[in-house]
């Protein structure tokens, strides 16, 4: 009684504000309202930033392939302190004033078949003494090659490699999986509208048709051909009706607000939704639909990459627990001189090698645990998929099967609902001939009711399905082929 309460205080309140009050009518179809979804919802919003920062993630590990080059300098460092130096045999304190200017252009290249990388570097110094014996010298290194490359070490970029290209695929994928899930709560919402649009009508219908019964059936009673009791029977399925009314108006508002919510749509206009009379004729066959799953659907690349990334972690935890070196070289050019034009003239070679080395001599069994650690976490991580798959396998085939039933639920709600409005029409003029009670005829009346009810949500369930199909196999089975949309038009 409480709820109800609510319910009629809800629809006085609102159903005088201006909001309501004859706002325009936004005339939309199924597929308006699905297109409506795709472009404008919050969650497809969502949808598309979430592939954005996937897709510049990826940019991001292409760019560690590409040459970078970077510009550094020290403008300036300057130094006034007391330092010691040893003169005649004898220490002294003297006063240092210097200041020092560099400016250096580097160029990288990581190498990802090694993990290595290749540099070239100009660099040029100046360095001021300010005091009684004042002077200014350059240093250049016009030219400078260099290589450094790990030694049975952990190679990051050769790892990356393999999972960075499958990461950026399942974003792809993820983000078509979204607008398909978006697709299914669009149908949802779009029905219980449709539903509620239904009720509506019919709680009108119901209330003049129990109205024009009540004073039917007062007419009876009055020349004795009822009793008391069906009259007050047909009084009570009046006042009944009446409350019927104002709580279906009230869930029509309700159900509006949800959509109108979900699709990012203001207050401007209501919204009139037209009841979809096609659908698409589809019967699958398991073994293709398990085909374009398994092809297409991202938590199959996603089972690979934590495969990928379980390996991975066994390697690195392998290079990190036995011997590791690294080598260091370089060639280059160097020149000094009192004038800047004179330190590139002819310049000196210089060379430099360095070889660091990492030998563990005793960890305690560190290293080692590690390894196990790291290899067990893989055959956890194997074994799980390995049922994962399965039970995804399972739950294909299960949707399938529930998929094909669907045409044949919504045919036969379709006939129910025939049937129920005629047996209701027929028992209605029984009723005003006096052939039947109003037992009888509101019984007839519910069973009219609920036949409606069970056609629309056999509608709102045939595409629920088929758009949970085309979710899980990212595959159109209209037009017969995958799932596509122009991610560069994303980015932008």
């Amino acid at each position: 009684m409480f709820k109800r309460i609510q319910y009629i205080l809800f629809f006085l309140i609102f159903s005088s504000s201006p909001v309501f009050a004859q706002l325009p009518v936004n005339t939309l179809t199924l597929d308006e309202v699905l297109e409506m979804a795709r472009d404008y919802s919050p969650q497809a919003m969502l949808a598309k930033h979430q592939f954005r920062a996937a897709y510049w993630e990826h940019r991001t590990f292409e760019a560690e392939y590409l040459p970078s080059l970077s510009l550094n300098g020290t403008l300036p460092s300057f130094r006034r302190v007391i330092t010691q130096e040893y003169v005649d045999g004898t220490y002294k304190y003297v006063e240092a004033n210097t200041n020092t200017l560099s400016l250096g252009l580097t160029m990288n290249q990581n190498i990802g078949l090694t993990g290595g990388r290749v540099f070239v570097q100009s660099n040029l110094e100046r360095v001021d003494i300010f005091g009684e014996n004042s002077s200014s010298n350059y240093k250049s290194d016009p030219v400078m090659i260099g290589f450094e490359q790990p030694i049975f070490g952990f190679n990051q970029l050769k790892w990356k490699k393999k999972i960075e290209p499958l990461k950026y695929l399942e974003a792809k994928r993820s983000y078509l999986e979204a607008m398909e899930f978006i697709s299914g709560e669009a149908v949802r919402l779009f029905f219980d509208l449709i539903l509620a649009q239904q009720n509506v009508k019919t709680a009108q219908l119901n209330y003049n048709n129990t109205d024009t019964l009540f004073q039917i059936a007062r007419g009876r009673y009055n020349i004795g051909t009822i009793a008391e009791n069906e009259l007050l029977q047909m009084e009570l399925s009046f006042l009944n009706a009446g409350s019927s009314v104002n709580e279906a108006e009230i869930d029509l508002q309700l159900k509006k607000f949800r959509l109108k919510s979900f699709l990012g749509l203001n207050d401007q206009y209501d919204l009139e939704l037209v009841v979809p009379t096609d659908f698409p004729k589809i019967e699958l066959k398991f073994d293709d639909v398990l085909e374009h799953a398994r092809s297409n659907n991202p938590q199959m690349l996603q089972y690979q990459r934590n495969l990928i990334e379980a390996d991975r972690d066994v390697a690195q935890a392998k290079a990190n627990r036995g011997f590791s070196a690294s080598l260091y070289a370089t060639y280059g050019l160097t020149q000094q001189a009192p004038e800047l034009l004179d330190t590139y003239k002819d310049p000196l070679d210089q060379q430099g090698l360095r070889v660091g080395l990492a030998v563990p001599i005793l960890d305690w069994g560190l290293g080692k645990g590690r390894v196990k650690m790291a290899e067990s976490s893989r055959e956890v991580v194997r074994t799980n998929i390995e049922q994962s798959i399965v039970d995804f396998e399972q739950d294909v085939f299960l949707k399938v099967m529930q998929f094909n039933l669907q045409d044949d639920q919504l045919l036969l709600a379709a006939k129910a609902d025939t049937i129920a409005q005629s047996r209701f029409h027929v028992t209605k003029q029984r009723f005003l001939i006096g052939k039947i009670d109003v037992l009888e005829l509101n019984i007839a009346q519910t069973e009219r009711d609920n036949a409606r009810d069970k056609y629309i949500s056999a509608m709102r369930n045939y595409w629920q399905f088929y758009f949970n199909m085309r979710r899980l196999t990212l595959f159109d089975y209209v037009d017969d082929k995958p799932l596509d949309v122009d991610f560069e038009a994303l980015i932008d």
